[in-house]
């Protein structure tokens, strides 16, 4: 009995392969747009916050829709281990690359991410998932994910001190190269573990029913490049941006793909085939929104939120914060209205001219350091480590919850765990409502406290959906195309990820910025309400299938 309560011994080392992934990852994403829209004199391309969301948007829209054809090369061709390993590769290289301040070398370096994450994400979850198919471990394997998960987060916590210190102390080129090297130990600890994990790295048999993959490059992901450049060429009248059209007309041959699964599935496969789906689409709108954390709620941090440091914090951070002066007439700095939004000339370069560092400007005057003086602030990034820090502390507190539940036999199931989760995470769009009110729309620092607030609240919804989501796909999928549906849990947070960057460059539009933050409660509980109207449905499947 003791025996069954223990989790598999190749848990650890698949933590550790993908803690050190997201640290890389995540220190990359985390000064992203940053990056791009600083400065020329400083590294960056001066993009504007429209462009510069956009394609973040559709960069991180794309790291997710290729695990589709990685999962797929794995289960039939490459396997897991094979198929983590040239991920974590192409990853690292990518990150070593992106830093360099030229386009064709900055979309390479995006390529090589976006490819590598497609052979890496699905398999890795897909192998874990593997492991606990064993009778021994299934009662587990909810909880086994959920620690998995506090893998991801202790790396995307620790990468933004890594990432503010690089760059504090070099420059952008010195943080991504710290994300490749992050990435590069992943894979060496992923290979150390080998012999705990080799017996789950089974390629799967392609039945009768299955889409040779042959057919699969002809039929579906050459119409989706095709498609792709259609829809760049000609833009949608509603949308407008030649990215995000793109992406549309090419997720359409793989959403058909995903529709066909379930049409010529067997019988027994058609329910728990069509439940996945449901789900998929019902959690876009929850990725839609929790992924501004690296453009809406990254420029809430760069602009509006009070950074400064205190005396007594100033010694042990000295590498993590940046500063800034009050330099009268002699500097130049982007020309901001109200709302930051930058002026530009004929050419769409940002116009410049004598004045205060755009972080000052909406300080009130009486709290601005003195001419010639400076002001400490953390560094904008180590916002992104409060998600993390919070998943690491609630992890234990959301499986303990749910462990009493189950021993007193109220444990909820998994598509009512995925319901609730959109429906608290509706509720953290309500703490920045609070904070522009506070802030008087903009017109003066917010305290970190909201960010802080925000972050809990969406970080609890997030470990009711995120993680089960994963292990949802695991228990539920016909063994035969387990990582292909992992893919397609992919290819739900893929088009979220695309939405969540339409959505971030409408930020500049609102003047009051309440309604941005009131556009996305809206969308979060549409969609909450959509999963508790089919939640008997899905349950009644899930039962069937003893999930």
């Amino acid at each position: 009995m003791a025996e069954a309560n223990k989790h598999p011994k190749a848990l650890p080392y698949l933590f550790f392969t993908e803690m050190w992934e997201r640290f890389g990852y995540y220190l990359m994403i985390g000064i992203f747009t940053l990056f791009l829209k600083d400065t020329v004199e400083k590294g960056g391309y001066e993009m504007s916050e429209a462009d510069a969301s956009s394609l973040y948007g559709t960069f991180i829209a794309l790291v997710f829709l290729t695990p589709f054809i990685g999962g797929l090369l794995a289960d039939r061709v490459l396997g897991y281990r094979r198929s983590i390993t040239i991920g974590g590769i192409l990853m690292g290289i990518g990150y070593l690359l992106m830093g360099f301040q030229s386009l064709p070398v900055l979309y390479t370096a995006m390529t090589l991410v976006i490819i590598g994450n497609g052979f890496f994400k699905p398999n890795i979850s897909t192998l874990l998932g593997n492991l606990y198919n064993e009778e021994k471990f299934k009662p587990l394997k909810d909880s086994g994910y959920s620690i998995f998960y506090m893998g991801i987060n202790i790396g995307a916590f620790i990468c933004n001190f890594f990432g503010a210190a690089m760059k504090n102390i070099f420059n952008w080129q010195a943080a991504f190269a710290t994300a490749g090297l992050g990435m590069f130990v992943g894979v060496v600890i992923f290979w150390i573990g080998t012999k705990h994990y080799q017996h789950a790295d089974v390629k799967k048999p392609v039945q009768k029913e299955d889409m040779p993959l042959s057919r699969v490059f002809l039929l579906i992901l050459l119409p989706s490049v095709v498609f792709a450049i259609i829809g760049y060429l000609i833009p949608l009248t509603f949308v407008k941006d030649k990215s995000t059209d793109a992406f549309i007309f090419a997720c359409v041959p793989i959403v058909y793909y995903y529709l066909t699964l379930y049409t010529q599935a067997a019988k027994i496969d058609k329910r728990p085939i069509a439940a996945m789906l449901a789900i998929f689409a019902v959690s876009i709108a929850f990725w839609a929104v929790f992924k501004q954390n690296g453009s809406a709620l990254t420029t809430w941090a760069d602009r509006y939120t009070d950074r400064s440091l205190s005396e007594q914090m100033l010694e042990p951070a000295k590498k993590l914060y940046q500063t800034q002066e009050v330099s009268g007439d002699t500097a130049l700095y982007p020309v901001y209205d109200a709302q930051f939004r930058a002026a530009r000339d004929a050419e769409n370069k940002v116009i410049k001219a004598p004045g205060l560092d755009p972080y000052l400007q909406n300080m009130p005057e009486n709290e601005r350091p003195a001419e010639g003086a400076s002001i400490f602030l953390w560094s904008t990034n180590l916002s992104q480590s409060i998600n993390p820090a919070w998943v690491i502390l609630l992890t234990p507190v959301v499986i303990g919850f749910f462990n009493l539940l189950r021993r007193k036999k109220r444990e909820p199931s998994t598509p009512a765990k995925i319901a609730w989760g959109l429906l608290v995470s509706a509720l953290s769009t309500l703490v920045m409502v609070g904070a522009v009110i506070y802030a008087s729309n903009g017109q003066m620092k917010a305290s970190p406290l909201w960010l802080l607030g925000c972050y809990g609240v969406i970080t609890i919804g997030e470990l009711f959906l995120s993680p089960m989501g994963l292990s949802m796909v695991s228990k539920l999928s016909p063994p035969r195309l387990t990582a292909l549906m992992m893919g397609g849990w992919f290819l739900s947070t893929s088009i979220g990820n695309k939405l969540s960057g339409v959505l971030a460059t409408l930020w500049d539009t609102y003047d009051n910025k309440a309604n941005f933050f009131w556009v996305n409660f809206v969308l979060l509980l549409f969609a909450a309400l959509l999963m508790f109207s089919i939640l008997k449905w899905l349950n009644k499947i899930f039962k069937e299938h003893n999930v």
